[in-house]
């Protein structure tokens, strides 16, 4: 337990760090080619393509089906090294070839995530698209590096490496302010030169993102090298763990797009794609923090139980890592659901804009629960080998994912598209997480579900409190039209009020949860204990 706190405690650290500095990387953009308008919109589209593919990399093959390989190669005579050297060879030769495609039919992938952008703001997003579509070879490399790290208990490099990622961005978009301007959402206005900047960018920070997880090598024990003779990868077993996870993802980029589809038609004047994609990396903080730095290490040894045939163990290691990870998502995610208009303030031009964006925020925090236990749950299959049962269960939330994006468009007034669909994707998430744990335990003959419900229910005990304290604190200040939402008409000056107007309440809420909890006597606590003694400088 002890190198699992360790281990969490880095991650969270890193996480940290690498979440704040991309909070500054998104204010520079707002800052650059602001939030609400067709420019910012574009750009978003085109940006996201490559996140698109390697989420498909990533949990569709990497999580899911390569790292337990990795995890149990460590038992060949080499501990593994020919067996990775085989991986990392067909994996570069398969980035390569991905991020061509890509390439070749860039014009049509933006089409289909734009379907309401007029001809221009088409023809932007596509320009970018050229420049942003070459992350997907990037990703991919640090993807596997990083994931083949954590399989050896290196977790450190993957989480810091895109602090980076996010400096480079920092300093190229402040290039670009100074070279021409800020809030350049004019679609017309835009050059081949202003392209290249931006687009240019954001692709620079990726890839020095993934060649800094190189240095990190030596420390797995391994050697590698070019190895394009195949055979002994198990590339038949492979496929067929990996087709599942390959459809799963498929469908979830389905979902995705339809989502996308949706919002872009209040692109302009209402919060639209770029705006939720800046509300969703508020919202991983949390995540981030808590659910991946606590269950990645633990994934690691799910993965180790389960080859061992020790069922019990994993048993335990979910039940216990769904019930750390619960206790600290559910504080930080009343605390900033109540603090949601100056969380938005940060990414936003305005504080009429961030109370615009606040519904879409707290309407995500709906689903972090759902979410963070389903990151646990999913990986207890994966390292089982199986990647069907969690294929089923996504089916059943990419449907309601669209049916309710559907709805949302039909009923929801365009003010509130984006905020409507944020909603449905979190009720989707609760859905296929309560199917994901009930499959799971009878798969596993038990989950200690008593003992984590009584958890929970202690959790959101706590919550009422905090939430109530977090929110008359935001309202004695001034709501939303207090110092809070920034409204000074100095751009960093609003955007650093809102922050600590963010901070100001989300700790008087996180205090309250605390003091609740330590009055229920919750034995959850411990947890935070061991966490926070990793910090420590005796330590």
């Amino acid at each position: 337990m002890t190198s699992l706190g360790r281990a969490s405690a880095i991650l969270g650290a890193g996480t940290l760090i690498s979440r704040v500095t991309g909070l500054i990387r998104t204010i520079v953009l707002v800052a650059a080619i602001g939030s609400i308008g067709q420019a910012s919109d574009a750009f978003a589209v085109a940006n996201q393509l490559p996140n698109n593919v390697f989420t498909i990399i990533q949990t569709g093959i990497l999580t899911a089906v390569i790292i337990p390989q990795i995890v149990r190669s460590a038992s060949h005579k080499d501990g593994g090294s020919a067996y990775i050297s085989k991986l990392f060879t067909l994996g570069t030769v398969v980035f390569l070839a991905v991020t061509a495609l890509a390439m070749v039919i860039a014009p049509w992938l933006v089409a289909l995530y734009g379907e309401k952008f007029s001809a221009d703001q088409l023809a932007l997003a596509t320009a970018f698209a050229y420049w942003c579509l070459p992350q997907i070879f990037f990703y991919g490399l640090y993807a596997l590096i990083g994931e083949t790290l954590n399989a050896k208990r290196v977790f450190g490099p993957y989480t810091w490496t895109p602090v980076a990622n996010n400096i480079i961005s920092i300093a190229g978009f402040l290039i670009f302010i100074a070279l021409f301007g800020g809030n350049q959402n004019i679609v017309d206005a835009w050059d081949p030169t202003m392209i290249a900047v931006l687009g240019g960018t954001a692709t620079l920070g990726i890839a020095v993102q993934a060649g800094l997880l190189l240095f990190a090598w030596r420390r797995t024990g391994l050697s590698l090298r070019p190895d394009f003779r195949w055979r002994g990868v198990g590339l038949r077993q492979v496929g067929g763990l990996a087709g599942w996870t390959f459809l799963m993802v498929i469908a979830g980029q389905i979902a995705g797009l339809i989502q996308t589809r949706v919002v872009s038609d209040a692109s302009g004047e209402h919060p639209s794609t770029a705006l939720m994609m800046a509300a969703w990396l508020v919202f991983m903080l949390p995540y981030s923090i808590f659910a991946i730095s606590i269950g990645t290490p633990y994934f690691t040894q799910i993965a180790e139980h389960a080859a061992e045939g020790r069922d019990d163990d994993v048993r335990s290691d979910v039940a216990q890592c769904i019930r750390a990870v619960s206790l600290f998502v559910v504080g930080s995610g009343v605390a900033l659901a109540v603090a949601a208009v100056p969380a938005t303030r940060i990414f936003t031009d305005s504080a009429e804009q961030a109370v615009q964006a606040a519904p879409v925020l707290v309407c995500y925090l709906v689903g972090l629960l759902p979410l963070s236990v389903l990151f646990i749950v999913q990986r207890a299959f994966y390292a089982y080998g199986d990647t069907r049962t969690p294929f089923l269960f996504t089916l059943v939330q990419v449907a309601l994912i669209i049916g309710f994006s559907y709805i949302a468009a039909a009923v929801a007034p365009l003010s509130q598209l984006a905020a409507a669909v944020a909603l449905g994707q979190s009720l989707a998430g609760l859905v296929q997480t309560i199917i994901a744990v009930w499959i799971l335990r009878n798969r596993l003959g038990g989950l200690q579900l008593p003992q984590t419900l009584l958890s929970l229910g202690r959790f959101f005990i706590a919550a009422i409190p905090a939430g109530f304290a977090g929110w008359g604190l935001y309202v004695l200040m001034g709501a939303g039209a207090g110092w809070t939402a920034g409204q000074t008409g100095n751009t960093l000056v609003d955007k650093l009020l809102g922050a600590v107007g963010t901070g100001v309440v989300g700790l008087a809420a996180v205090i309250v949860y605390g003091i609740v909890l330590l009055l229920l006597r919750a034995p959850e606590l411990s947890a935070v204990t061991r966490l926070t003694r990793r910090f420590l400088p005796s330590r």
